[in-house]
């Protein structure tokens, strides 16, 4: 039977219904209009290129699990992004942009398979988020350690081109990271911010610098390398390569990478044998001029599970704090998006909603497209009334997402620990129970994967995790005291929520 677009993302949409509350439901998915499908490939509108990286950063892992039932595991999803909405004399203009594939769902060298490559493919995984390649200069390619030409020629970077310079707002608060990345993005390898490591909290714009730089750098220097990861990529490529017998082909792959940005950093922790094999090509990568980058949600010195060696690697160059936008920033932001959408906005509601919208910049740009959307769909003004609703709506009805960062940081607080004490390696009695609570706590309200939440306590392995959870429900069965802690931190949750 042959299918047509309409009906496989009418069946998709099924899919994700499940998988969403209903209020993002109706924010993020109903806007979205199917266009066609050809060769497997769905392609569906979406109105903004804000939407879109909306839905990349928050929805790639559903978007990925609906299009892989309706299409099988070789189907793709492509975004037709409306970048000029057009008037009653011109047509609409839209961008087409291929989806991001999370981590192990394609090859980082996507075509060394077809150039007997065949077993460098098979552990080196990554995501493909503009379906086009660079081309790299054959001529670099010199050392015995350095991979076949073949394998450099269909790199790549794995940068999503919506982060920039131009988009990322400056302020006090993140002044220091972006010159000093504007710097490295004009001579990669060369200043001293080598390696740039950048840290700070949830959604507070580590990731779209990163990206920038590593957008930049491609702009100005057509023949490097750059690569973007996240140490969860870096880790899963590293145990495959183990299993594979395949970890000298691993590293050289890596010692080719003119710029390495790696994201998170901080969850390489207890990963003893991946971060043996990353100090050996941060070492490498360093001595030959090539550019690092890295983010953390910690300064360096505070994070537990890391090898002191491989610490003190990162001091070599420059660390620089990214911290929660100040009301002017934040009025700059609010401008700036509603600018990029082509909407007018009162200066009042502009203020309002930097006044009211204080934690991060991920939750203000959240609320933004709320707003847009719910003056789209009402056929209204934005004007101060319609905020004051959407944002009065959004904390009522929306739950915010319990992450393990979030409940690592409610337990610690409620036994008066630091989170890094939660997660290191001490068995002393009174750490070793926050410890098994926060992880009980994580597998009951999170859908992380048991292997993952043991990952972020520490490095410890999924059979801990099981073994901290059943401690807890038998001693919440059997302990009145134990029984009151657990509910106190029940309530904690929720009300923080």
């Amino acid at each position: 039977m042959i299918k047509n677009c309409q009906a496989v993302w009418k069946n998709c949409l099924e899919i994700i219904k499940e998988e969403v509350q209903e209020q993002s439901f109706k924010t993020w998915f109903e806007p979205i209009k199917p266009v066609k499908l050809e060769d497997n490939i769905l392609t569906i509108e979406v109105p903004t290129p804000f939407f879109y990286e909306w839905l990349e950063e928050h929805y790639v892992y559903i978007l990925k699990k609906a299009i892989d039932a309706e299409l099988g595991e070789e189907g793709k999803l492509e975004y037709s992004i409306v970048v000029d909405k057009g008037d009653a004399d011109h047509q609409p203009f839209t961008l087409n942009v291929r989806n991001s594939k999370p981590a192990g769902s394609k090859p980082l060298v996507s075509n060394a398979q077809q150039n007997g490559n065949s077993d460098i493919a098979s552990h080196i995984n990554g995501q493909a988020i503009n379906g086009q390649s660079a081309q790299v200069s054959k001529k670099r390619v010199k050392s015995p350690f350095d991979l076949p030409e073949t394998a450099l020629e269909h790199f790549d970077s794995q940068l999503n081109p919506v982060y920039t310079f131009d988009n990322y707002i400056e302020g006090d608060c993140n002044r220091l990271a972006r010159s000093a990345g504007y710097a490295i993005a004009k001579k990669p390898g060369i200043t001293a911010f080598n390696p740039l490591v950048m840290y700070g909290g949830v959604g507070l714009g580590k990731t779209h610098l990163a990206q920038a730089i590593g957008n930049e750098i491609k702009a100005n220097f057509q023949d490097k390398l750059v690569l973007y990861v996240t140490s969860d990529q870096f880790t899963t490529q590293f145990i495959e390569a183990l299993r594979n017998n395949n970890v000298q082909n691993f590293t050289n792959f890596y010692l080719n990478v003119d710029v390495l940005i790696i994201d998170d950093i901080q969850f390489l922790a207890g990963k003893d044998k991946t971060q043996e094999n990353f100090f050996h090509i941060f070492n490498r990568l360093h001595q030959s001029g090539r550019q690092i980058i890295m983010t953390s949600d910690r300064v360096p010195k505070s994070m537990q599970g890391l090898h002191e060696r491989l610490l003190s690697r990162f001091k070599w160059g420059l660390t620089a704090d990214i911290q929660v936008p100040d009301y002017e920033t934040r009025v700059a932001i609010v401008q700036a998006k509603m600018s990029n959408e082509g909407v007018e906005v009162p200066n009042e509601v502009i203020e309002y909603l930097a006044r009211n919208v204080d934690s991060n910049i991920r939750e203000l740009e959240g609320v933004l497209i709320s707003l847009i959307a719910n003056a789209s769909f009402m056929r209204k003004d934005i004007d101060l009334e319609l905020a004051k609703t959407t944002l009065l709506n959004i904390f009522r009805t929306t739950e915010k997402e319990i992450t393990i960062e979030f409940i690592q940081q409610v337990v610690a607080d409620y036994f008066k620990l630091s989170v890094d004490e939660l997660v290191s390696k001490t068995r002393k009695k009174d750490i070793a129970t926050a410890r098994q609570i926060a992880m009980y706590f994580s597998q009951q309200y999170t859908d992380m994967p048991l292997k993952m939440i043991g990952d972020r306590f520490g490095g410890r392995d999924h059979s801990t995790v099981v073994h901290a959870s059943k401690k807890v429900i038998e001693k919440n069965d059997n302990d009145a005291i134990y029984r009151k802690i657990i509910n106190e931190l029940t309530e904690m949750m929720q009300v923080g929520n």
